[in-house]
């Protein structure tokens, strides 16, 4: 029996030899992350430092934006490492933040999308309490929460997965999970088990539980009103929506797969399926939104085509230069 003490790394035997082909999965991947960062980095400082998108909606979506670059640094570099590597490991701390990371960054994307509901139905089925509601004090508390509530069920969470006994240290994907974790364990995990189901059911489903209810509000609103309500609830909730069903489908599939056996789904579709989640999404985002809100599109024109150009350009290659500085999940 292995015990904690001698389990100081896990072994990922989802990755499969790519031959010849490895420095270009390497190359693809690595661009794949730049353009994620280029991307949501070039959003989030068009809505920081333009104040006429210093409003509600723009605010969710900059915390939106930041959680995508949170998600995919817990992934990409540590799989970059890995790729190159002829020993698919990761020492247990550096495994336990990636679980931290990965799992944190679906509760806060799941609530994000679930408050950025409560901001549309605001505005367009009580547009004269709008502003009422969404103070900037409001707006502070909303996404703290967001983000506490997330960070805080993941650390009780590890608390719980850290001091148990395991009895082997090999995980069948590329980059860690809790439940991937847990079923190497020698001692009872029911406690584990059955908090992780409620906290994965209660954020998944409140969320999207709380989203029809808005959605629904919303609805009855546009049949009944105006072709300018309409108009206005199609513009803003479209992306919303695509980035909600988006993400869903990833995080349903990586769920099944961690609760049920996909040994019968091809090795390379079970890799892309459950990466899904955390490469589309921040890929899928700063796309939507950027093309679909006109505010943002027209700024971005401005800001890229402009007299500035250069010195635009160059505040952004600086922004993503820093970003791709933090400190990496690496083995």
């Amino acid at each position: 029996m292995i015990n904690t003490t001698q389990v100081s790394f896990f072994t990922l035997t989802g990755f499969f030899d790519t031959g010849r082909v490895t420095n270009l999965c390497f190359i693809v991947i690595l661009a794949l992350y730049i353009f994620i960062v280029g991307s949501n980095v070039l959003l989030i400082v068009v809505i920081c430092v333009n104040r006429s998108l210093h409003e509600p909606m723009y605010m969710f979506l900059c915390s939106l934006f930041v959680n995508e670059l949170y998600g995919s640094t817990g992934l990409f570099p540590s799989l970059l490492v890995q790729i190159l590597s002829d020993v698919y490991t990761v020492s247990a701390p550096l495994c336990f933040l990636q679980v931290f990371c990965v799992h944190s960054y679906g509760a806060v994307e799941y609530l994000n999308l679930a408050i950025m509901s409560y901001d549309r139905y605001l505005a367009i089925c009580c547009p004269l309490q709008y502003n009422t509601h969404m103070t900037s004090k409001q707006i502070g508390i909303l996404i703290a929460a967001t983000w506490f509530y997330s960070c805080f069920a993941m650390v009780v969470l590890l608390s719980l997965t850290s001091p148990l006994q395991f009895c082997g240290n090999t995980i069948s994907k590329v980059y860690c999970d809790t439940h991937s974790v847990v079923k190497l364990a020698c001692s009872d995990t029911t406690v584990i088990n059955l908090y992780g189901l409620l906290a994965t059911f209660s954020t998944i489903f409140g969320a999207l539980l709380f989203i029809l209810y808005t959605y629904m509000k919303i609805l009855l609103v546009c049949f009944s009103g105006s072709d300018q309500t309409r108009q206005k609830a199609v513009s803003t909730c479209t992306p919303h929506l695509a980035s909600i069903l988006n993400f869903s489908f990833g995080a349903s599939f990586e769920i099944l797969q961690s609760r049920f056996n996909m040994k019968n789904v091809p090795n390379m579709l079970r890799i892309f399926l459950s990466l899904y989640f955390l490469t589309c999404q921040p890929l899928f985002n700063p796309v939507m939104y950027g093309l679909k809100m006109t505010k943002i599109r027209n700024i971005c024109k401005s800001l890229l085509a402009g007299p500035r150009k250069i010195s635009n350009l160059a505040l952004i290659s600086s922004m993503c230069v820093s970003m791709l500085r933090v400190p990496f999940i690496l083995p």
